[in-house]
């Protein structure tokens, strides 16, 4: 993939998901001009017309909304969406450096698998599928009632923990191959998929996606 066909594919994946996450708010709830203003920096930048515009738009008003609810107020997600728009924008302001800003922020994906699957990994709850167990039990994220009874089911989490542990762990290793690349991000995406099922995590989902294409370029540049 090209540098070029990769920073498009990002920004039009990235002003998608930012659409689908903030449409909402146009309709219900405060802030609506703060919300419509990211709106219309979305449609810029699907444009493609002076792009890096609109990303500084995005970039703006994510920092605003870091503001106005005294940090990531949907947690990960908007920190990555902020760490995009920080790369894409850095990348346009500065295009001597515009490779090193997103192979940046390709190193960052990998890192947030990696140093999550070792966190869990270090940590005997996650290991013996206690951890797991608590979340359905205990915690306000399963999307049903129904979901809870998998509190009852400790083996089935036992290996759901270990098959999150192995993929996160093993995920650097993907980018030696762009076949294993391939596998990696299906895996993955299956992953955040999986979460927005059983826990509601659906901006995860739609924004993890919108760094893919400066891997597929950095494992291209890097082993190409």
């Amino acid at each position: 993939m090209s540098f070029d066909a990769m920073m498009r594919l990002t920004e039009v994946m990235l002003a998608l998901a930012i659409l689908q996450a903030v449409v909402e708010h146009i309709w219900v709830g405060r802030d609506r001009a703060l919300f419509a203003s990211r709106v219309l920096a979305c449609v810029w930048l699907l444009t493609g017309v002076y792009s890096g515009f609109a990303v500084g738009g995005l970039w703006l008003t994510s920092l605003v909304l870091l503001h106005r609810f005294g940090g990531p107020y949907n947690g990960g997600a908007d920190k990555m969406t902020m760490l995009i728009t920080t790369c894409l924008g850095a990348a346009h302001l500065f295009p001597s450096w515009a490779d090193l800003a997103m192979a940046y922020l390709a190193v960052q994906l990998v890192l947030s698998y990696f140093v999550s699957g070792y966190v869990k990994l270090v940590n005997p709850e996650w290991r013996s599928g206690q951890a797991l167990v608590d979340v359905f039990r205990f915690s306000a994220y399963p999307v049903s009632e129904r979901l809870r009874g998998w509190a009852d089911r400790p083996r089935l989490l036992w290996l759901m923990s270990w098959s999150v542990i192995g993929f996160e762990v093993i995920f650097p290793l993907t980018l030696l191959n762009p076949i294993s690349l391939l596998a990696g991000m299906v895996v993955a995406a299956t992953f955040h998929l999986t979460n927005a099922c059983l826990f509601g995590l659906n901006r995860f989902f739609w924004i993890w996606l919108c760094a893919y294409p400066s891997l597929i370029w950095l494992q291209d540049r890097l082993f190409g």
